[in-house]
């Protein structure tokens, strides 16, 4: 049975899409088969594994509305092991195309249960923000991981997230977790990186993995040449953050 795992919060900026793409690519290179589904109208985890996201002729917004079948817009081998349901900013029609479907909340659920068990995971990225493409995320998922930025505000919007996350699992999936929190763009040299790290330590009572993803330059690269860091640089500290957390996740997974 596929683990799925919604990458969300609705800040920007936090990690989220870095995450997707990354812990994606690290999962396949321990030998898990991985999909991935971009349900961000940014499209930029389709152009962050090498895909022209403007020149799709069809994508998840194109399946979500039926107009094609999953198998018409999955893109296989966007990196070894990893598959990818690709976006483009057509998707963010489709709150209004969707309003009158009474099982808006279920479409993606829907398509994800012909093939969740052909991959170990299906990772979805998911737009900042708590539209209907996240809650079809959250309704597909098992899981959330939500990404925290080392920053000030780090927790600002974060009660409201968990909000959301438990109202999905009262009303429209039982099945639904919180896997847990991971901090990004972690900087251990500055008292605020660490400041950020206790304060949520403090105040959430959620899982929180012991990997950071660090500040590193080339993880900040990687995507404008449309591979994921393991393959970029794969030596680089992002690389190995993201080996790590990889490694967590499958570990965590393994005990629930």
């Amino acid at each position: 049975m596929s683990k799925i795992i919604a990458i969300t919060n609705q800040k920007g900026g936090v990690g989220k899409t870095t995450t997707s793409i990354n812990l994606s690519a690290a999962l396949a290179e321990m030998g898990e088969k991985v999909l991935v589904v971009d349900m961000d109208p940014q499209g930029n985890t389709t152009s962050g594994f090498g895909v022209n996201k403007n020149e799709l002729e069809n994508t998840i917004y194109e399946m979500v509305l039926g107009e094609c079948a999953l198998q018409d817009c999955l893109i296989k081998n966007v990196a070894t092991n990893v598959s990818l349901l690709p976006s483009n900013v057509n998707l963010a029609g489709a709150e209004v195309d969707l309003l009158d479907r009474d099982d808006k909340s279920f479409i993606l659920k829907k398509e994800l249960d012909y093939i969740a068990d052909e991959y170990g995971f299906i990772i979805i990225d998911c737009p900042p923000s708590l539209n209907m493409l996240t809650i079809n995320a959250m309704t597909a998922a098992n899981s959330v991981i939500v990404p925290i930025q080392c920053e000030y505000y780090a927790l600002e919007g974060v009660s409201q997230l968990i909000h959301t996350i438990n109202l999905v699992r009262d009303r429209l999936n039982p099945e639904l977790n919180i896997d847990g929190v991971v901090f990004t763009m972690y900087d251990g040299r500055t008292n605020l990186s660490q400041q950020v790290v206790e304060n949520v330590k403090n105040n959430l009572s959620h899982h929180i993995y012991d990997t950071m993803i660090p500040r590193n330059i080339r993880l900040a690269e990687a995507p404008s040449y449309g591979q994921p860091i393991t393959v970029y640089d794969s030596k680089s500290a992002g690389a190995e953050s993201y080996r790590a957390l990889a490694k967590e996740v499958i570990e965590h997974n393994r005990h629930r």
